[in-house]
């Protein structure tokens, strides 16, 4: 299936085009056990992140038993936007951002195969904020179960431009 890309070549900073779609960087908890980020020589790695909106686990269940493929792709753009505040945390600046690896797991039965369509949603959101920055190596794969019992959770690394 082709489907059109998200266009890279927008006007304005990269906080301007995510407030263009109507989006924010979330604030993130504090967690006792794991920080969001972590730099090891240029390159950034964050943690995974869950699909929490102002403390709120936005879905939970199995895609393509509970949750549809729709709702998880949307949940996916959520786990991103909290990627990206962590990537902030740790550079200072979107717009300082170079997205370099992303990995999406899919909460999924065995028959489910749809795991890249859910990780689509989440690198157009990357590429329509970032644009070049934004593109990335990829992998998505399905599991069993994650935490929360979540659909989807997302972990990258980044680099500072």
């Amino acid at each position: 299936m082709n489907l059109p890309l998200p266009q890279t070549t927008k006007a304005g900073s990269a906080l301007d085009r995510l407030r263009g779609l109507g989006l924010e960087l979330p604030s993130l908890a504090d967690n006792p056990y794991y920080v969001h980020h972590r730099a090891v020589d240029s390159s950034i790695h964050i943690s995974g992140q869950l699909p929490y909106k102002d403390g709120e686990l936005l879905g939970q269940g199995i895609v393509g038993r509970d949750v549809e493929l729709e709702t998880a792709r949307e949940l996916a753009r959520h786990c991103v936007l909290n990627c990206l505040a962590a990537a902030v945390q740790a550079v200072g600046d979107l717009d300082r951002v170079r997205i370099v690896q992303m990995l999406v797991f899919v909460a999924s039965g065995p028959d489910f195969a749809l795991q890249s369509r859910v990780a689509d949603a989440a690198s157009g959101l990357l590429i329509e904020v970032l644009g070049e920055n934004g593109r990335h190596a990829r992998t998505a794969i399905g599991v069993a179960g994650l935490p929360a019992n979540t659909p989807v959770e997302i972990q990258m690394i980044c680099t500072a431009v």
